[in-house]
């Protein structure tokens, strides 16, 4: 591993809708916050429709664990004094840290009050200053609207220009594409820093569907692996698998420099506890690795 004493940890939730998946996000909550994540993030609904419980989910995470959380913020929403509000709620409320997105358009089209996240950015930080952490997403392979890679890496450095303190990227399953984007972002000027998004492979089809919205290419021999093992049944084998690919993905970008990882949990805690162990991050003792469901 690089000589980083503590590479950054950070959790991606998204708001449970039901009692059912509230009982496995408080589990996967608990088994998470032990391997002392700097912070966690909760996921903003197309639209702006999870925003209620987007705010109830953080403010449970962080009454039931304490670790800092984040809430995504997204130009989706009816007015700007709406977004004001929500600000000011978290500001009240602790919140110190956010995730900054343009967010997903409603399935029926329209637009949100701000066209871009920098406009979404520049606004936090005209109304309140250096109050709040903003990280911001960028793409190491290709966002699925962007004009072109330099289009791409012009959005992000106009972000950080207005004023975010780091980004994170989408999931992407070759180190390179990282490594790329890095040295890219870095001859434009970009010094904040970028830590990886990871996304586990626990299936097959959820992975396809995500990968398809958001442009993430999965790699044939992947791809290929996956599928027929998600087909045939044999959810060992394809578990095993994408645990010893994306804990290889995670080495190679910890060994490159990478400040840290922050992976999209699905709400899941396994997948990510077992990641952490194979890379030596995870401080769980053998009982509570046991008892992670």
């Amino acid at each position: 591993m690089s000589n980083m004493s503590k590479p950054q940890l950070s959790f991606e939730f998204f708001p449970p809708k039901n009692d059912k998946q509230q009982e496995s996000f408080e589990a996967s909550c608990r088994h998470l916050a032990a391997l002392e994540p700097e912070y966690m993030s909760v996921t903003f609904g197309a639209g702006g429709s999870t925003r209620p419980r987007t705010f109830d989910t953080v403010r449970s995470i962080i009454d039931a664990t304490g670790v800092p959380t984040a809430p995504h913020i997204s130009c989706m929403s009816e007015n700007i004094d709406s977004i004001r509000r929500l600000l000011d709620d978290y500001r009240d409320h602790g919140v110190d840290r956010l995730v900054v997105l343009r967010g997903d358009r409603p399935s029926g089209g329209g637009t949100g009050v701000f066209d871009y996240a920098v406009d979404l950015v520049q606004f936090i930080r005209q109304e309140y200053g250096d109050r709040f952490h903003i990280e911001v997403a960028c793409y190491p392979e290709h966002h699925p609207e962007s004009k072109s890679p330099d289009s791409d890496l012009e959005h992000f450095r106009a972000k950080v220009a207005a004023g975010a303190d780091g980004a994170i990227t989408q999931y992407f399953f070759g180190a390179e594409s990282y490594f790329r984007f890095v040295d890219d972002a870095r001859a434009l000027g970009v010094n904040v820093p970028i830590v990886p998004g990871i996304m586990p492979i626990t299936n097959y089809s959820g992975l396809a569907r995500f990968s398809r919205m958001c442009g993430a290419e999965i790699p044939l021999w992947i791809a290929k692996r996956i599928e027929t093992w998600e087909r045939d049944e044999k959810m060992e084998s394809l578990r095993q698998f994408g645990e010893e690919v994306v804990t290889r993905l995670c080495q190679q970008l910890l060994e490159g420099g990478a400040p840290g990882i922050h992976f999209y949990t699905l709400n899941r805690s396994a997948p990510s506890v077992a990641l952490c162990r194979n890379l030596g991050l995870c401080r769980l003792d053998d009982a509570a690795r046991r008892n992670i469901a």
